[in-house]
């Protein structure tokens, strides 16, 4: 498909520069085969079914901006994909000036030595010694907020607890799984008590998932590469859910590309560790998900293509045509949508 199709003017004022207070407050528009309906995220239990399943992303996201020099050029790392214990492929401002076997010196004494590029363009950069990445990245790292955000306003303190769910557990990624950034525990016990059930998967999102589509058309485009993995037991009781009559019902993307990358075509979930590069766009057929709550996406995003492939892409031009009519706050930090085809 051409990728003009998934175009649309969003005014910049849509763009959320800071999350909704409590988290549960953010509205929800729904769009299922009973058309649209403008809710909250607080109606979540009584939109869904007793015997339902939501499905979450328990990544933990890392601080994996930093800021440095190679020499007396300045440059920034954003990390994207780990590659080894100490070794990983990162997006480097004036890239041009690094060669292989350059020192690049971050903030606080961390060192880290450049090793070439990638298959992507990125620069694989290894961070010599002992200490573990973690608390190298710990002392000079800071929250890799999302261009569209970080170039209107600086990361602070704040976006320490605002960019990370309740559920992240597994450090890895370098984008947080925004969905979930909308559930509280008060939330999560409505659920409960609605017989709503949940499970969680683990897929580092890599800020790959910020990277235009340049390509004029979708079949062209090479889609970034993010590990996740769904263990023996947890895709044991995904499968009883839909044995049992009930739904799963992905709580972001980065969930809904997990499950469909583990879904055999007879929709069964297996064990998955590995990366996927899955690329979801109409005509596409799921198989793992019966529904997604998720956040509104860019335009001309692969997340727009994919919530257009579950909904129809018609219809998530008239949904995204009303949620910017009627003030709907846009992107991570923004308002919610829940997707139920028919």
């Amino acid at each position: 498909m051409r990728v003009d199709a998934f175009d649309f003017i969003l005014p910049p004022e849509r763009i959320a520069l800071r999350p909704a207070r409590p988290r549960d407050s953010a509205r929800m528009l729904v769009v299922g085969p009973d058309g649209m309906a403008d809710r909250g995220v607080g109606d979540l239990p009584s939109l869904l079914q007793p015997g339902d399943c939501l499905v979450f992303n328990d990544t933990r996201v890392i601080p994996a901006q930093l800021e440095g020099k190679r020499g007396e050029a300045s440059i920034g790392a954003t990390l994207h994909r780990r590659l080894g214990p100490r070794s990983w492929a990162a997006f480097v401002r004036n890239a041009k000036r690094v060669r292989a076997g350059d020192t690049l010196e971050f903030d606080n004494g961390v060192t880290a030595i450049a090793q070439g590029r990638d298959e992507d363009g990125a620069v694989i950069i290894d961070f010599p010694g002992e200490e573990p990445v973690e608390l190298l990245l710990e002392r000079a790292g800071r929250m890799p907020l999302p261009p569209y955000i970080a170039g209107k306003r600086p990361t602070d303190a704040q976006d320490q607890q605002d960019y990370q769910t309740m559920f992240a557990a597994e450090p890895g990624a370098v984008a947080a799984p925004t969905a979930a950034l909308h559930f509280t525990p008060a939330l999560m016990a409505a659920l409960a008590e609605r017989g709503v059930g949940h499970e969680t998967v683990t897929l580092h999102v890599g800020a790959g998932t910020f990277l235009p589509v340049k390509a004029d058309d979708t079949d062209e485009h090479k889609m970034h590469a993010e590990w996740g993995r769904i263990d023996t037991d947890t895709a044991a009781r995904l499968n009883a859910v839909r044995e049992r009559g009930g739904r799963l019902i992905a709580i972001g993307t980065t969930s809904l590309r997990l499950l469909e990358s583990a879904a055999d075509v007879d929709g069964r979930i297996a064990a998955f560790s590995d990366e996927t590069r899955i690329f979801i766009t109409p005509g596409y057929r799921f198989r793992g998900v019966d529904g997604l709550m998720t956040n509104f996406h860019l335009p001309k995003s692969t997340l727009f293509m994919l919530v257009s492939a579950l909904m129809g892409l018609e219809t998530m031009q008239v949904a995204y045509a009303h949620a910017i009519a009627n003030n709907y706050r846009f992107y991570s930090y923004g308002d919610a949508s829940l997707l139920i085809p028919s």
